[in-house]
This record gives structure tokens, C-alpha cells and sequence, in this order.
């Protein structure tokens, strides 16, 4: 049989593309501030996780242009080799100090950190017990590697408990777990993983990527929010989001780090991150560590969106954090909701299976400590309306 048979009977998105509610892989023209221009349109964007406005500050774009100049475009060759600069270990040595862990290593993509920890980790007699709605890197890096995986129920610390219950004290146990849940904003229970982890002799590995930033005093993330840096033995965040660049980095134990870094696939046979991104994602740790204030107004901007939204008659299910979900449950009625905000100038995110249950489609908005009050007063009629003419209350 031909294995490109399954593309040609792929003919989902075509119908959806002829119906004219297509919504992903929208070409943006054009971006100022908080706005964007979409076929010659402006939107508000509330679908970025650009958490702190860094992504056009210009004291990060002026930091990528100095590095450029001094260093070039990219370094053509992997960390390994001919591509780690000093830029990358004083990058390094500023985020382990940042995360209050003896060493980081920094990858090329957040995705690709995932992939690089628990590979390298996680040999054919240790076991994984991961959060059932993990992001799909961890997913991916878990069939990298050759242990076993339980799955345990979201946010479920009895069931974590029964599987860690389950498994020979010998085995090597690793819990992954995200710090942040990307689609419903709501958190792990962190606290009480901790004192599983250290019952059952496990260790625990937190993604963060939409934590760090966000949440603690100073910004480091979920760690911080619940007071367990200590027990959280790996935490790794992507620069994609808060750090407003592109790449990745892992902070723990010295010699936990550096193994990763001689055994970690993509640190040895991928070219290494940029001198921009790189640059860009050390003045944005710069700016996180000196100007609390963003975060604050983040917040703030998050519980009155949940709030308003919630009184109105959406479903904006556990979340704690600017990812606040319009949660629909019906894939139709999400894309109709969609093209609804799309029409009134609100650029969001529609959610379907597969990336979330089927009774769990829904509209991600994502909010940013520079968006202005008149702006989310402009969404949130939008929501209104677009709710009303949709059936959705």
C-alpha cells in the first residue's frame, strides 16, 4: 500500500478551508503592539503567549542587533562542536542563578528541551508517570526514551499515589509534570507531588514554560507560586513565551545537567540557538528580574477577564493564570464562535481534538501585561456579542 495513501484521503481541512472557517496558519502582515493586521485587517491579539509584552520592547530587539553584530547570524554547528559562545554560558550561569539551582543548559527550542531531558534520563528499566494532559513535547520525549509510562488523571495526586504504590522500589521513577496546564490555565498540585516524590524515592521534573514569568515574587515560576524549589529536582521553560525569543533551558543539580548535556540528542546533533535569540532571552530575564510590575498587571488583566467572562455565562473551566479558556464542548459551535470574534476583530485560538477531548473543544485567549483597559473592554464586548449570536448563552 502507499504509504502517502493516508494524505490524499485527508480531506478535513479542505472542507473546513471551502466553508471559510479555516482558522489556523493565519498569515499575519503586520504587528503594533498589541495589535495585528490580518488580511489588510487590524485584530486585537489575544491569542499570544507574548505573557510580559517583551516581544516588542525595544531594548530586547536593540540587544539582538548588538549581537548580530558581534557574533553573526548563527553559528552552524551544534553546542558540541563549533557552536557554543560565551554569550551561551554567561546565559546559562544568569538563568541557574535566576532559578536558584546550581546549573542550565540552554537548547535550541523548548520542544526540543523536552526531548533532550527525559532521553537522555530515562533508560529502558526506569518508569515515567506523567499528568495525563501533558504538553506533546513531554509526550514525544517520553517515546524517545526506552521506559515505561503510566499516565496517571489530571491533577489526580491519589491516582499518582496508587501508581507510585504499584512500582518496585528499585525502579527509577521520574514524574513529569506541566507547572502550567496550557489549555485550561489551572496548575499541578506541586506541593503534594513533592512529598509523594519523596516518599516513594521518585524524582520530579516540571515543565514551566508558561510559568516562569508569570508566577512567584520574582517571577520563577510555579516553583516559587508554591514554595517548593527545593523539591522540585529538573524545571525547564521555553523562551517562546515570557522570555519573548525562541529556544530553551533546563536547571537543576550540576552533574544531573551535565549529563544531559553529553547525553541529550538534540544538545549533540542540533546546530545551537541563535546569538539573537540568545540575546533577546538574557535581556528579557533582565527585564523579568527588575520590573515586577509587569507580572502584576498580567495578573490583574487575568483575574478580571476570567471574572467578566465567567459572569457572562462562559465556561472558563480551573484556570488560575492569564490563559483563560472559553470552554464550548462542541466542535462546531467552537469554530462558529471563532469566526464570530474573527469578524468583530478579536484574534483567538480555536481548540479541537486532538489536542484536547472532544467535550472539551474550546476558544484559548491568552492575555499580556501590555494590554490596555480599553482594549480588553473591546474584547470582552466582542465576547459578548459573538456569545449571543452563536447560541453559546
Amino acid at each position: 500500500m502507499d504509504i502517502f495513501r493516508k494524505c490524499y484521503e485527508f480531506t478535513r481541512a479542505e472542507e473546513v478551508i471551502e466553508k471559510g472557517i479555516y482558522p489556523y496558519f493565519r498569515p499575519i502582515s503586520e504587528v503594533k503592539g498589541n495589535k495585528v493586521i490580518v488580511n489588510g485587517r487590524e485584530m486585537i491579539m489575544v491569542g499570544s503567549n507574548n505573557y510580559l509584552g517583551l516581544a516588542g520592547d525595544p531594548r530586547i530587539h536593540e540587544a539582538m542587533k548588538e549581537a548580530i553584530d558581534i557574533y553573526g547570524s548563527g553559528t552552524c554547528g551544534s553546542r558540541f562542536l563549533n557552536g557554543t559562545l560565551q554569550m551561551y554560558l554567561d546565559l546559562e550561569a544568569q538563568l541557574a542563578e535566576f532559578m536558584q539551582k546550581e546549573s542550565a543548559l540552554v537548547f535550541s527550542t523548548g520542544y526540543q528541551t523536552n526531548l533532550g531531558i527525559i532521553s537522555a534520563l530515562v533508560g529502558k528499566n526506569d518508569v515515567i508517570l506523567m499528568d495525563r494532559v501533558d504538553h506533546a513535547s513531554l509526550i514525544d520525549a517520553t517515546r524517545l526514551s526506552f521506559g515505561k509510562v503510566f499516565k496517571f488523571k489530571h491533577n489526580d495526586m491519589e491516582d499518582l499515589e496508587r501508581l507510585l504504590q504499584s512500582l518496585p522500589e528499585e525502579t527509577g521513577k521520574l514524574i513529569v509534570v506541566d507547572g502550567v496546564y496550557s489549555m485550561d490555565g489551572d496548575l499541578a498540585d506541586l506541593p503534594v507531588m513533592v512529598r509523594l516524590k519523596e516518599k516513594y524515592g521518585a524524582r520530579l521534573f516540571v515543565d514551566d514554560a508558561h510559568g516562569i514569568g508569570v508566577l512567584g515574587e520574582h517571577g520563577r515560576g510555579t516553583v516559587e507560586h508554591f514554595g517548593v524549589n527545593e523539591g522540585v529536582d529538573l524545571v525547564m521553560c521555553t523562551f517562546s513565551k515570557s522570555f519573548a525569543s525562541l529556544g530553551g533551558f533546563v536547571a537543576g543539580d550540576r552533574k544531573v545537567v551535565d549529563y544531559i548535556k553529553h547525553f541529550g540528542r538534540p544538545v549533540i546533533f542540533s546546530a545551537s540557538i541563535t546569538p539573537a535569540a540568545a540575546a533577546a532571552a538574557m535581556k528579557a530575564l533582565e527585564i523579568i528580574k527588575s520590573e515586577p510590575e509587569r507580572r502584576q498587571r498580567l495578573m490583574e488583566i487575568a483575574h478580571r477577564m476570567k471574572s467578566e467572562c465567567t459572569k457572562m455565562g462562559y465556561d472558563t473551566a480551573r484556570s488560575e493564570t492569564p490563559i483563560v479558556p472559553l470552554v464550548i464542548k462542541d466542535e462546531e459551535k467552537t469554530f462558529e464562535l471563532w469566526l464570530a470574534l474573527r469578524e468583530m476583530g478579536v484574534f483567538c485560538t480555536p481548540v479541537i481534538p486532538p489536542a484536547v477531548n472532544p467535550e472539551n473543544s474550546m476558544i484559548r485567549t491568552s492575555y499580556t501585561a501590555t494590554h490596555t483597559d480599553e482594549e480588553l473592554t473591546q474584547v470582552l464586548e466582542a465576547f459578548r456579542q459573538a456569545g449571543k449570536s452563536v447560541g453559546i448563552f
